[in-house]
């Protein structure tokens, strides 16, 4: 049974995602909504929540008169890819990131297959080369999360 009104706009989604097979979805917020009787605030909070790239989700929305939502299941590999270096770039703005933290970005890779132990390897390699520079303070670390940042989008553009 559902618990809840999140659960029961969730459920909606993902019965309306089964019954297409091209993995699809568009709808509008409002008729959804009136769907499952709940606010529209509530059909954007679970679309925030549990319709996310992490979760194998893209949503695209387009607002106003004729907008529309369009929920597409992410099965490409290399979309995937894409999705979860574009993830690791967004968390690495404006962060200020260990050596320690790096490497778990790069172990979440690993284990996803988005890079190989090679590439996890130089990566890890060029990162501690600069981690050594920071603590020497003969360059500043914000240059640490432009590289890596810059890494990660490198890779993004050739996954």
């Amino acid at each position: 049974m559902l618990n809840n009104k999140a659960d029961v706009i969730e459920e909606y989604i993902l019965n309306m995602l089964a019954q297409n097979d091209n993995g699809q979805v568009e709808l509008k917020r409002t008729d959804l909504a009136d769907e499952v009787s709940c606010a529209p605030s509530q059909v954007s909070y679970v679309l925030s929540t549990r319709f996310t790239n992490s979760r194998g989700f893209k949503v695209e929305s387009q607002r106003g008169l004729g907008g529309y939502i369009r929920i597409t299941i992410v099965k490409d590999s290399e979309q995937e890819k894409k999705v979860n270096y574009k993830e690791i770039i967004d968390m690495l703005t404006g962060g200020d990131f260990t050596f320690a933290e790096s490497k778990i970005f790069l172990d979440h890779l690993l284990q996803r297959k988005c890079i190989t132990v090679r590439e996890a390897e130089i990566i890890a390699q060029t990162l501690i080369t600069v981690d050594k520079l920071v603590d020497n303070n003969l360059i500043d670390s914000e240059i640490r999360e432009i590289l890596l940042r810059n890494i990660f989008v490198t890779l993004s553009k050739i996954a």
